[in-house]
Parts: structure tokens; sequence; C-alpha cells
């Protein structure tokens, strides 16, 4: 069971958000910056996400009636401008994902600071709002991005495997909304087998995956939990990949009782339960420890 699950809007007995990480090539540039004449498998396989992959999963979700959160580098919507578009033009939220698809905790405290505002920036351009939710690239979230986001505004972030159900980030900097991820619903670990990405899986048929998400589902629309997926285009925007993710939807809409919705409307749902006082999720105090515990101390030193 779930302790403390939220009330869903109209009733609902679970929360269900689709998301997407729409990388693009932009990991490419990263990855092989100088040599990426040397890297067309690679980019070919990336490209797929906004040429071919995103008119697609927008065409689907838009049929079933269900809205979708893509996360967006900046130099994605440089990049693909039109794919970003059709995203917007379906009534998607865009939210902020980097903008080369850094590792945060792999840059400096201003480096952060100048990605989320220039990735906001340009979310911004295209929109007509900055974006008000946050996934880390590689889910490499640090303490000093979390105070970022409360610095910048934002609502919510979305990079935890934290629990079942949303929940606060309290800092010295202010509180953010955590929207945790199941941590077997990423589409990498089931469909991605690449000498390119030097990322070797046991690729799944379409119908195994779909029964672990499935299953991920069931048990979350059992105890009023919230089930968020966290998809690629250019990995599960493929046809047979498609055709099964409409299948999994299918299945959730029998179920009933299911409010689809954006991270951003589940977070705005959150944030007036607290401020009504119908509802208050766990918050986690942040940092949960100091650099370093006394009882490490001793780690990486020499030995006599």
């Amino acid at each position: 069971m779930i302790i403390n699950a939220p009330p869903w809007p109209n009733g609902a007995r679970a929360a269900v958000a689709f998301s997407f990480d729409m990388d693009a090539d932009s990991v490419v540039q990263v990855s092989a910056a100088g040599r990426l004449d040397h890297e067309l498998h690679a980019l070919a396989y990336m490209r797929y996400d906004p040429v071919v992959a995103v008119p697609r999963l927008t065409a689907l979700f838009r049929s079933l009636g269900v809205p979708v959160t893509y996360f967006v580098p900046g130099w994605v919507v440089e990049r693909y401008p039109k794919a970003v578009e059709t995203v917007l033009a379906a009534g998607n939220e865009v939210a902020h994902h980097g903008y080369l698809h850094e590792w945060p905790t792999k840059q400096t405290l201003e480096q952060q600071r100048e990605t989320l505002e220039k990735g906001s920036a340009l979310i911004e351009s295209i929109s007509g709002q900055r974006p008000r939710g946050y996934r880390a690239p590689y889910y490499g979230v640090s303490q000093q991005t979390i105070d970022l986001l409360i610095e910048q505004g934002f609502a919510y972030e979305s990079s935890l495997f934290a629990d079942d159900i949303p929940i606060v980030l309290q800092t010295d900097s202010g509180s953010l909304i955590e929207l945790p991820i199941p941590d077997s619903v990423d589409d990498y670990n089931q469909f991605v087998s690449s000498r390119a990405f030097d990322y070797l899986m046991t690729v799944s048929a379409p119908e195994r995956a779909m029964t672990v998400f499935r299953a991920e589902f069931d048990a979350i629309h059992e105890m009023g939990g919230l089930w968020i997926g966290v998809w690629h285009p250019a990995v599960s925007g493929r046809p047979a990949r498609a055709h099964a993710m409409r299948l999994l939807i299918e299945h959730m809409q029998a179920k009933g009782d299911v409010w689809f919705a954006t991270h951003e409307q589940i977070a705005d749902h959150v944030t007036g339960l607290m401020q009504r006082g119908e509802w208050q999720p766990r918050v986690e105090n942040l940092p949960w420890y100091p650099n370093q515990l006394p009882e490490t101390r001793h780690l990486g030193k020499k030995q006599d």
C-alpha cells in the first residue's frame, strides 16, 4: 500500500503522466565533438527523434486524448524548432532538460546556473512562457541543482526515484515539488542496444516491455499513486513500440478512474491541495548528509 496517497481530481484512483526526454542528437554533439563526420550512425539514430518520432507520437497521444510532457534541451529548441512547435500545437508541456544534455553534477554552480537560464530563455522564446519543470540529464541532480531550481522559480523537478507519490524537497533556499519516477519505466532499459553509445542491453520485444510498464501501472492504480513514464522518442517512437504504447494507454483507459495529466498539472494540483490544507506530502529536508560522514573520513587515505 501507499501511505498518505493524495486525492486526485474528480475522484480518480491514480494519476498518470507520460513524459519524453526529447534529446535529439544533443548527446552526440557532446560525446563526438570534433569528429561528427565519423558518427553518422549515432546522429541518424538520435535525429530520428525530432524528424520521425515526435510527429508520430504527438499524433498518437492526441488521438487518445492524453497530454504529454516533453523535457527538451535548449539546443534542441534551437536546432529543431518545428518538432517543438508540433509538440506545443497539440497542447503539450515543454519542460527543461539542460542545454546540451550536460551532466549537472559535472558542472560548477555558475555553469549550472548559466545552463538553466539559457535553456529557460530558449523554451520561453518558442512557447511564450518560461518552463515550470525540470528533469536533469542523466538524472544527474545535485544539492546545487535543487537550490538553483528554487532560486529560478521552478514549480517542480522530476528526476529522483524517491517515492510513489509527489513529495516536497526543502532546502535553506526554499521548497520544490518532486514528481518521483518509478525505477522500472525508463525505455532505455528495455530497448537500447547500440555500440555507437556503448550501451549494450538485451532488446526486449515491445510486448515484454509493456508488460513491465503495465505491471507498474496496475500496482500504482491499486494503491492510488502516481505513474510517470520516462521515454525517449528516438527509442519508443519506433513503429512496433509506438503501437504497443497505444495498447498500454488503452489498457489504462479501460481500467478507469485515471487522471491523465502533464507534470505541470500534477504539480499545480499538489500545490493547490497544500494551500487549501487538504493534503500534505512528505517533506524531505536537504541535504540528507554532510559531504562526508565522520565514519568515512578514513576512506581514500593511504594505509601505513
